[in-house]
């Protein structure tokens, strides 16, 4: 009797966690195609789905010179400006461990995160004075692990242009570019004026460079975007990797050209994440 006992409850926990397991997958579906709606009221939302979350930050990034250095003059004359406040929409992609996370963080809190925790999606809102106009930038730090390759159409769907991450240390990921940028593509309807800028991240570890800056410009250039060699750790190009892209976006819808940087505020203040990360086996939730 016991033995029969037990054989129904292997059945039954191997039904359940499988019903558990289809259950999450249909709440992250729902999930993608919610992302792709617009959201343009600014307010901070979570949305709670497998650790995707939502963050937003009031903060104005300082102007750019030469060395990303950051500056906290505010200019009077485009303090008011922005009536419009356009929103760019931007999407991180590229494989796995390559810093896409790490570049996200620095543009929108300066700081830096060592550990490596591999995401599933992150989005972020900040507020910007981009060549003295008001405008916000949506940013989704996608997942590069192969696992989820077939949800990344509806994240690309949304994005109106793409920082494209490799590790100049990794020579795999540098391959993998192409994959990426073939998958935009396809989402984009072979629309090869999409904005993409190609990045090589951590040139700070010029020691165990296995990609040269050479190699990476002659595929930027065959693919028409510009490449950018950046640092997440010591912040190198950062602000200007962003920057570039919401131009060439902005330029792309029929905004003003150009210019010199954004303005900051005077407070210089970092912008504040509203939740910790949670275990999406713990938390489905649909906010």
């Amino acid at each position: 009797m016991d033995d029969a006992l037990q054989s129904v409850w292997r059945w039954l926990k191997v039904r359940l966690l499988a019903l558990w397991d289809l259950i999450c997958w249909l709440f992250d579906m729902i999930f993608c195609c919610a992302c792709c709606l617009d959201d343009d009221d600014g307010t901070d939302v979570e949305k709670g789905i497998n650790g995707h979350r939502k963050h937003t930050s009031d903060i104005h990034p300082a102007s750019l010179g030469d060395n990303n250095k950051r500056t906290n003059t505010m200019d009077a004359g485009t303090a008011g400006a922005g009536a419009n406040n356009q929103v760019h929409k931007v999407i991180m992609v590229g494989s796995g461990g390559v810093g896409k996370s790490a570049l996200t963080l620095q543009f929108m809190y300066d700081e830096f995160v060592e550990e490596y925790e591999p995401t599933k999606a992150d989005s972020y809102r900040k507020r910007v004075v981009l060549d003295g106009e008001e405008c916000s930038v949506d940013i989704l730090d996608t997942a590069g692990q192969e696992d989820y390759s077939a949800i990344r159409d509806n994240y690309y769907r949304s994005g109106e242009g793409f920082i494209c991450v490799f590790s100049i240390t990794d020579f795999d990921s540098f391959d993998a570019t192409n994959e990426f940028r073939e998958q935009i593509l396809r989402v984009k309807n072979s629309d090869v004026s999409v904005p993409i800028v190609l990045v090589g991240n951590k040139s700070d570890l010029t020691a165990e460079r296995s990609v040269s800056e050479e190699q990476a410009r002659q595929r930027a250039e065959s693919w028409g975007v510009p490449y950018i060699e950046t640092s997440a750790k010591t912040r190198t190009n950062v602000d200007k990797v962003f920057y570039d892209l919401m131009r060439d976006v902005r330029r792309r819808k029929g905004g003003p050209l150009g210019g010199n940087g954004g303005i900051a505020d005077p407070n210089n203040g970092t912008g504040k994440r509203r939740s910790a990360r949670r275990s999406w086996k713990k938390n489905c939730a649909i906010l």
